[in-house]
């Protein structure tokens, strides 16, 4: 079975295909934007992944969320359920985390299908 890589650098992939199994690496939003811009960036980066890969967000089978602060937690989720739609919801994972750097507030890594 190949293996395809996107966006591929010495030390990681933006998006790894193997199979019918697309994983993104975590995508982050603009250092210093608020929670909620950083989250809306994040989430159009992952469609824009995806779509490149041949799949879309109602194949989301897994994504994992990290925060740099949980007290943001409602504020991500405003953007993500407005994303989501109530539709194709994925199985979720969400954590705090101290992320690549302190400007960081959101980090978000998807498993999908194509």
């Amino acid at each position: 079975m190949t293996i395809t890589r996107i966006d591929a650098g010495p030390r990681m992939s933006q998006a790894v295909i193997h199979g019918d199994t697309v994983y993104l690496a975590g995508q982050v939003g603009a250092p210093g934007e608020s929670v909620t811009a950083q989250t809306e960036a994040v989430l159009a980066q992952v469609e824009s992944l995806l779509a490149r890969a041949g799949s879309d967000k109602s194949k989301i089978l897994m994504a994992t969320i990290w925060l740099a602060d949980m007290a943001d937690f409602a504020e991500m989720n405003a953007v993500w359920d407005v994303w989501v739609g109530g539709l194709d919801a994925p199985a979720r994972a969400t954590g705090e985390a101290k992320l690549a750097t302190p400007d960081y507030k959101v980090e978000v890594i998807v498993i999908a299908a194509r």
